[in-house]
């Protein structure tokens, strides 16, 4: 039987994975832009994740409710690839939707148009990553769907940058405006619908799956799913509250005193460590290689993603606009070197281990995360960048832990788990409303309370390794 080659459908496939996490970070610069430019306080600005996440947890269910009722998953009806076209159009409706609210300056129909593009970009989600999986041999699935995640990191780690260029400086004077944002978003809309019909186009296998789900409670039997389903909603919660108050984090005179602009520049370095740390974790799980060669290669691959980042923010536009050389010094970024040593070493701590590493890491945010509330100036706020490097495997350990030996049950508990997903919509918020009370530094303290839940679920699903194989 001829062998199938899917190299270039999983090239067009990553894209879509760079895209839907360059799009989700933007959110992180329209919390700082519509603060200042609506004049909302951190709680009404906060509702930017609120809306977008919000709409993981709805669609979800929709999703979930559909498909148990009928018996069979929707996207297996049309198939993965019209299931991604149509996510994608979804998408760049939502993106376009923003310039009437820009035209109107109505921050309700703003709210409203990351609906519609969080909807997408969870069908999007949907269709995506289990077409990794199946897209070539079983024994290869593990290896695509990190190597997708990673470029998802990558859109993750250029989106502060790009977007701040165009809201500050392409389609504004050097100062943020509503109109700004508005043109941005327009752009976007044209490239999902770009990627629309591209993916159109691709010669990408339009997979179908006949299992049949069954429906019924019984998912809820398995402890692991149980507290996984929490697991995620403060994983996702955290990681984007963290992220959404870094701004104001480095705005803050105590801490960095920068403007908003400059500010937006070091977001890479939180979402980009997330970067390093996937791709460093997916070298760590290669059995293939010998114990020597994966750490050479983590510790390259390690230096090599800081040496990328170092580069792309230091090229900043100075007075008049003009984009030059204006790099961090090498006192500026030590801190973010000793956290990159300490994530190395916190992979060997973990040996492979999912539970075990995800119970070091979330101990290392929370010492972080003590830092960041307690500390003042640059140890404060490189402390707050450096816990991206430990969020990097929280989601494909947990996810892995919470659905393991669900056997049929298993699709069932992925549709839950992706509904989690809405702790994105709940946190930042409420972490707003206390960056208003209390200030943002003492803020950082709810993200805190989600990593000791994270600290307790890699504890105790670390006893339960000999009920359940630990990837």
């Amino acid at each position: 039987m001829e062998k199938v080659n899917y190299n270039r459908a999983f090239v067009v496939l990553t894209t879509l994975f760079f895209l839907w996490g360059f799009i989700t970070v933007m959110n992180d610069i329209l919390i700082s832009t519509f603060k200042d430019l609506l004049t909302l306080s951190a709680f009404q600005a906060g509702l930017v994740q609120f809306a977008f996440f919000g709409a993981y947890f709805i669609i979800s269910i929709i999703y979930f409710l559909i498909s148990t009722r009928e018996g069979q998953d929707p996207i297996n009806k049309i198939g993965f690839k019209k299931g991604m076209v149509y996510s994608l159009i979804i998408c760049g409706i939502g993106c376009m939707l923003f310039y009437p609210a820009a035209q109107l300056i109505n921050y309700n129909l703003f709210l409203f148009a990351l609906f519609v593009l969080a909807s997408g970009v969870t069908l999007l989600q949907i269709c995506a990553n289990p077409y990794a999986a199946i897209m070539g041999s079983p024994e290869t699935s593990s290896s695509r769907l990190n190597l997708a995640q990673g470029f998802n990191s990558l859109g993750t780690a250029l989106g502060p940058l790009l977007g701040a260029i165009l809201i500050y400086r392409v389609f504004s004077s050097g100062t943020a405006s509503v109109e700004a944002v508005g043109t941005t978003y327009l752009l976007y809309g044209a490239v999902f619908w770009l990627a629309a019909v591209v993916v159109s186009l691709s010669k990408m296998p339009n997979f179908r799956n006949e299992e049949e789900i069954e429906a019924g409670g019984k998912v809820f039997n398995f402890p692991q799913l149980r507290l996984g389903i929490v697991a995620i909603f403060c994983y996702v919660g955290a990681e984007v509250a963290i992220g959404s108050y870094l701004i104001p984090l480095a705005e803050a005179p105590t801490i960095m005193g920068f403007s908003a602009e400059t500010a937006s520049y070091y977001l890479s370095y939180y979402w980009g460590g997330a970067m390093i740390g996937r791709l460093m974790g997916a070298v760590s799980l290669n059995q293939n290689l010998k114990s020597e060669q994966r750490y050479l290669y983590m510790a390259l691959i390690g230096m090599g993603i800081f040496a990328f980042l170092y580069v792309v923010t230091s090229f900043k536009p100075n007075a008049n606009g003009v984009f030059e050389w204006n790099a961090l010094s090498f006192s500026e970024v030590s801190l973010y070197l000793l956290y990159l040593g300490l994530n190395y070493i916190a992979f060997y701590v973990g040996r492979g281990k999912a539970a075990l590493t995800l119970f070091v890491f979330s101990l290392v945010i929370i010492l972080l995360l003590l830092a960041t509330t307690f500390a003042q100036g640059s140890f404060a706020f490189w402390s707050a960048l450096s816990i991206g490097l430990f969020n990097s495997i929280m989601w494909s350990n947990i996810f892995t832990l919470a659905i393991k030996d669900l056997g049929k049950y298993t699709g069932q508990g992925s549709s839950l788990l992706i509904m989690a997903v809405v702790g994105g919509a709940f946190i930042p918020p409420l972490q707003g409303l206390l960056v208003d009370v209390v200030g943002v530094q003492l803020s950082y303290l709810l993200p805190l309370l989600c990593y000791v839940y994270l600290c307790y679920y890699g504890f105790k699903m670390n006893q339960l390794e000999k009920k359940i194989s630990i990837i």
